[in-house]
């Protein structure tokens, strides 16, 4: 498609789909329950992480799981004792069993409690001169992984130096750092500049993006991730992953033809 009308198409479908109206039927809608800072941090890192599979499920698990954290996730984290562990440990998402949610909630407070917090984790990488968040997301990786794991569980946090496309992690710092005004993302970090992130590259938006011409790569990658980057920040430089919507939306909710 002709660079012009396909800037115009997803400028026009992410006004569409970039709305409050979209929001209870995606993960989104579990940070969306919270006011304070770090609860919509922590359960939307969560919702984030479980954000693979039907939808619906994957809402209906983060709900549970907030259910498992009294609706209180920071204070959970920070202050959860023997008896809070062991009702949680009851949380399974697909492959996220038991061990996985008992890592998470302790490499959560060691960040909370050594590393200032999730937003400056994930910012610690991250130097002025970067386009993306590649390094960001690699030292970030680092920092979560500190705390006794499984190795099993390393898989649940993606690594961009081994190709991942990191979607999982894209889409929750979209959540965090994006601005707009629109009532959907919520713009809470200011250490990340919107202009950094990069598209949450999954198979719906893989397979739109190259219907619509905008990725030659064959798999979904970390080089297809900078591919689809290089065009959505030529179309908007300062916010290029509001195009995020379209592709997902044009995925998920329209039937997509070559």
């Amino acid at each position: 498609m002709e660079m012009t009308r396909l800037k115009a198409l997803l400028e026009e479908k992410a006004a569409q789909y970039n709305t409050p109206g979209f929001i209870p039927v995606d993960p989104i809608s579990i940070p969306h329950l919270f006011t304070r800072r770090e609860d919509i941090e922590i359960s939307g890192f969560l919702a984030a992480t479980i954000a693979w599979g039907q939808r619906t499920t994957i809402v209906k698990n983060g709900h549970r799981l907030m259910q498992l954290m009294d609706h209180a996730p920071f204070d959970f984290v920070m202050n959860a004792g023997v008896e809070d562990l062991r009702r949680i440990s009851s949380f399974v998402h697909r492959t996220f069993n038991s061990d996985d949610c008992l890592f998470f909630i302790e490499s959560l407070k060691n960040i909370y409690l050594n590393h200032g917090g999730l937003e400056h984790a994930f910012s610690y990488g991250l130097s002025d001169g970067d386009k993306n968040l590649f390094h960001a997301l690699v030292r970030f990786r680092e920092i979560f992984l500190e705390t006794t794991h499984l190795s099993r569980s390393e898989k649940h946090i993606a690594n961009p130096a081994s190709g991942s496309t990191a979607k999982r992690l894209n889409m929750f710092l979209r959540w965090m750092v994006r601005d707009d005004g629109k009532g959907v993302d919520f713009g809470i970090w200011k250490k990340i500049r919107p202009s950094q992130l990069s598209c949450p590259l999954d198979l719906h938006v893989g397979n739109v993006a190259r219907n619509l011409g905008m990725i030659s790569r064959r798999q979904n990658d970390w080089k297809a991730v900078e591919e689809i980057d290089g065009i959505l920040r030529s179309f908007d430089p300062s916010d290029p992953v509001k195009y995020d919507f379209a592709l997902f939306g044009m995925g998920v909710f329209e039937k997509q033809r070559k």
